[in-house]
């Protein structure tokens, strides 16, 4: 915060150059050295408070989330961009520090649970590896000391529980003194299931290599965003919408279809779609152009991402 200064008050008397003892003029003072700055460290502690708050227990052991993206409003982003590898390197010696000591903690509960036939499961990360971005907001919907985080939790299926593979996304936002947290998930049908899926899509993007059944009539594709909860969320440059396309399904006929409701449009088997929404006095609103989907089709968001859609029932 910007030190306020009573009024009638010349802020410039503060600011006049003052000779050294050296002679040299002193420098004038840094309007930023008395912004509040939050601490490094806080960061740290947050991506390590989400990873506590989002653990799943399973029956052999407590998975815990191992990829995280951390925003940060540009400004913040801009102090703190020469450390970001360390600040990387602590949070993750962070994350393995706490599973340790949340393991040392229950170590005896679980002796005893292994006494009473009941013993508690380890704790340890859902992935080989911890992944931790720490990048600025693309999208200018931050302000000043929000922090934004995205943890991914892929959960084994559970075939005895007709459970497909899941990936869990929790968005933690820290705005002011306000915290909220969102949690989405994407299923995948179990192998083997009674159940089919009405189509089957996947793509590469920046985080790997993903593959959803579809098993709802319609969903929606994008980076998202704090206002912009997506189905399929993907990961990419801000060239690719925050809510950059929608396929919806007819119940009656069977028939996919394809809406773009992206910025920089959206291709079906190389050939842009007609957008699906009007600018109206700044606003957007959907116009109901929507395209048909053949059974197989390859669908490009921006000519950045690609998606294989194949229809399956």
């Amino acid at each position: 915060m910007i030190e306020q200064f009573p009024a009638g008050h010349d802020s410039t008397i503060d600011a006049r150059l003052k000779p050294s003892r050296y002679g040299v003029p002193a420098p004038r003072p840094d309007p930023a050295a008395h912004t509040d700055r939050r601490p490094a460290r806080d960061l740290i502690e947050a991506v390590v408070h989400n990873m506590q708050k989002n653990l799943e227990p399973l029956k052999y052991s407590t998975l815990a989330p191992s990829r995280f993206i951390v925003y940060l409003h540009p400004g913040e982003y801009a102090r703190l961009e020469g450390i970001i590898p360390v600040l990387q390197e602590q949070t993750i010696r962070a994350l393995s520090d706490e599973i340790l000591r949340l393991n040392r903690r229950s170590g005896l509960r679980r002796w005893v649970g292994r006494l009473m036939g009941d013993a508690e499961p380890e704790i340890r990360k859902a992935g080989v590896e911890w992944h931790v971005d720490f990048l600025a907001d693309p999208d200018g919907e931050m302000n000043e000391g929000d922090l934004l985080i995205d943890s991914e939790l892929v959960l084994p299926a559970r075939p005895d529980l007709g459970m497909g593979e899941r990936t869990r996304r929790i968005t933690t936002a820290h705005t002011g003194h306000r915290t909220t947290t969102r949690e989405q998930t994407v299923n995948r049908l179990p192998s083997g299931s009674t159940a089919s899926p009405l189509a089957r899509i996947s793509y590469n993007d920046d985080s790997g290599h993903h593959s959803y059944d579809v098993v709802k009539d319609s969903f929606t594709i994008g980076r998202g965003g704090i206002a912009y909860p997506v189905d399929v969320r993907v990961a990419a440059s801000p060239d690719v919408s925050r809510e950059h396309a929608r396929i919806r399904r007819d119940p009656k006929t069977g028939r996919f279809f394809v809406i773009d409701l992206s910025s920089l449009g959206t291709t079906l088997n190389g050939r842009h779609v007609p957008k699906g929404y009007d600018d109206v006095d700044g606003a957007r609103r959907e116009n109901g152009a929507e395209t048909p989907l053949p059974d197989s089709a390859r669908i490009g968001l921006a000519d950045t991402v690609f998606l294989e859609f194949e229809r399956v029932s």
